[in-house]
């Protein structure tokens, strides 16, 4: 049996975390002897884990400036300091302080592996949490494996830290077969009738521009058009995103649902899903609007060709507020394209099972060891 260890920073309401249980879950525990730790014990997705899968926890809260905190000490030190057990393979499941600390490991017996989630634009985003760019090469190059989430992924983190090991592109795991039953739920917040219902799901922070979305519904409803936009997700940006729906007049089209652990019941019974983001590495949201057939209109983002083709299974918009603005009106005033890109959705939902994804990674575990 392969014993592996999955670190990450935390377990919150995130993409990763929430495909890193799904994941660990569904593994085969014949095969393998799963343990996930995180550095801080908190988050919304931490009660989802199996009880067949081990939980460690290095601290029990989160303190301010950690990742700084974390620089004091070197890569080595701190994998002897958090890391007791002996694994055969070590996980960092996020870039920055795990992958760091996991690079630290000194036991050559020992298989690495770096999980990268995010789309670099610089070798200084790489480097963030690390004491230098030289340190962030050196630390990434001791990796066996790097598995990125999209091939966008891995194009541009090799085009800023070349490293000369196994590179793999394998897609996250979705709880396919629970998202479709809990798809089925009537929510507690009703969805509004005769009207064109449209939601987005995210942390409320820069990097996924919900503003976009709330001046895009400002329009829709300067242009007459009876639409409610809902976005289900917490962030530092609430309290602002709220102001902008007051100061314009909106409020009443819009509907803040904060984390909701079953989103799925609000995606279903929208008319479109809409990922306005600056930046993604594979939306793991856009994901699960296609297994539960609800079409999806999206800026180009990492992931999104190869998840959507060229528009062919949802609808792709240049990476600005304006064209996605026109991308929906144009499913607005063509009700036809809309029922087309959902006939496209359910069809290519079918592609991202749970069963297909948890195979290419024991593949590649299995491999590496």
């Amino acid at each position: 049996m392969i014993k592996i260890l999955f670190l990450i920073h935390d377990l919150g309401q995130g993409g990763a975390e929430k495909v890193l249980v799904n994941l660990v879950n569904n593994m085969d525990k014949t095969k393998f002897d799963v343990t996930v730790m995180s550095l801080f014990d908190c988050g919304e997705n931490r009660p989802f884990l199996n009880s067949d899968v081990k939980y460690k926890t290095w601290c029990r809260k989160m303190f301010p400036g950690n990742s700084h905190l974390m620089k004091l000490l070197s890569p080595e030190q701190l994998h002897k300091l958090i890391i007791k057990e002996k694994y055969d393979i070590e996980v960092a499941y996020l870039e920055g302080p795990c992958a760091r600390i996991i690079s630290g490991c000194e036991n050559s017996d020992v298989k690495i592996v770096s999980w990268i989630h995010s789309t670099a634009h610089s070798l200084s985003d790489i480097a963030a949490s690390f004491r230098s760019c030289d340190e962030a090469k050196r630390c990434y190059r001791k990796f066996d494996s790097i598995v990125y989430v999209s091939e966008d992924c891995l194009k541009a983190f090799q085009t800023y830290c070349k490293t000369e090991k196994e590179n793999v592109v394998l897609y996250n795991t979705n709880n396919s077969e629970h998202i479709i039953e809990s798809a089925k739920t009537i929510p507690n917040v009703p969805i509004k009738s005769e009207c064109f219902n449209w939601c987005g799901i995210g942390k409320l922070v820069p990097v996924k521009a919900f503003d976009r979305m709330l001046g895009i519904q400002k329009r829709l409803i300067d242009d007459g058009i009876n639409a409610h936009l809902y976005i289900l997700g917490e962030g530092t940006l609430k309290t602002e995103l709220q102001e902008f729906c007051r100061v314009n007049n909106i409020e009443n089209t819009v509907t803040f649902l904060g984390y909701q652990t079953n989103p799925y019941q609000y995606i279903a019974k929208c008319d479109l899903f809409v990922c306005s983001s600056l930046s993604e590495g594979f939306s793991t949201a856009a994901t699960e609007a296609l297994i539960v057939g609800t079409p999806v209109c999206t800026v180009e983002v990492s992931g999104m060709r190869e998840m959507l083709g060229d528009s062919e299974f949802g609808l792709i918009t240049e990476n600005s507020e304006e064209a996605l603005y026109q991308g929906i009106r144009s499913l607005i005033d063509n009700p036809e394209k809309l029922v087309f890109y959902k006939k496209q959705a359910q069809l290519r939902g079918k592609n991202f099972s749970t069963e297909e994804t948890v195979k290419s990674v024991e593949k590649m575990f299995m491999d590496l060891v």
